[in-house]
C-alpha cells in the first residue's frame, strides 16, 4: 500500500481540475501495475473538499472536480478486495498553511496514539479511544468519527448502534486490545485518525496499529 501511495504522489495523480472518478480510475490502473492480480477497481478511493467530511455511508457524486486548495483523502484499502489492507493517507493541494499543518499533524497524532498502545500492555479500546481525542485537541483539531479504529476484518458501519462494541476502538470496548480471538488468533487492529477543522476540511491517516 505504501508503494502504491508513493506512485500516486510521485506521478501527481491527485491534481487540481481532475474529477474524483477519473483520479480513482488512474489509481486503479496503478494498483494493477504495482500489485498485480491481487488488485481490483473499487467504487471509490478518493474524496476531496466537502466530500471528505461527509459521514460514512453518504455517497456524494464522484464527478466532483478537485479544487486548487483542496484536502484530498485517498483510501487505498479497497484496492485489495478480500485482504485486510486498511490504508488511507491525505494529499494537500495549494498553499493554505492550515491544511499543510493538518498534513503534518496526521502522522504525528497517529504515532502518539500508537505509542500509547505500546506503552500500556493492558490498554482497552475504551482507553485508547479516550486518548486520541486528547491528542487531536492538543494539536488543535477535532476528531472525526465515532471510533478510532477496528478489529482487522471488521466491516465498516455508520454508527455505534450497528457495531459490535468489542470490534471497534470506541467508548464501549472494555476488553484489552492484546487478546486472543474466539478462533485462537492474536487480535490485530487498524488505527484510524480523522482530524477535522470545523467541518471545513478533514484529513485521514489509517494503517495497521502495530505494523505501521
Amino acid at each position: 500500500m505504501r508503494a502504491l501511495f508513493s506512485e500516486v504522489t510521485c506521478r501527481g495523480v491527485v491534481a487540481p481540475g481532475a474529477c474524483e472518478r477519473k483520479v480513482g480510475d488512474r489509481i486503479g490502473d496503478l494498483a494493477c501495475a504495482v500489485l498485480g492480480s491481487a488488485a481490483c477497481r473499487p467504487r471509490r478511493t478518493v474524496r476531496s473538499g466537502p466530500n471528505s467530511v461527509l459521514p460514512y455511508g453518504q455517497e456524494p457524486s464522484a464527478g466532483r472536480a478537485i479544487g486548487t486548495d483542496d484536502v484530498v483523502v485517498v483510501e487505498l484499502g479497497p484496492v485489495l478486495a478480500g485482504y485486510e489492507a486498511c490504508f488511507a493517507r491525505t494529499v494537500v493541494l495549494g498553499d493554505d498553511p492550515e491544511t499543510h499543518r493538518l498534513l503534518e499533524d496526521l502522522p504525528e497524532v497517529f504515532a502518539a496514539a500508537r505509542e500509547a498502545f505500546r506503552k500500556d500492555r493492558g490498554i482497552t479500546g475504551r482507553r485508547l479511544h479516550a486518548e486520541v481525542p486528547a491528542l487531536a485537541a492538543k494539536a488543535g483539531w477535532a476528531l472525526g468519527g465515532w471510533h478510532v479504529g477496528h478489529f482487522v476484518g471488521t466491516p465498516a458501519v455508520a454508527n455505534s448502534l450497528d457495531a459490535r462494541p468489542d470490534a471497534y476502538l470506541g467508548p464501549d470496548d472494555s476488553q484489552p486490545l492484546r487478546r486472543t480471538t474466539e478462533d485462537g488468533w492474536q487480535a490485530h487492529w487498524v488505527l484510524e485518525i480523522h482530524l477535522v477543522d470545523e467541518n471545513r476540511f478533514t484529513g485521514s491517516y489509517k494503517d495497521l496499529l502495530v505494523l505501521a
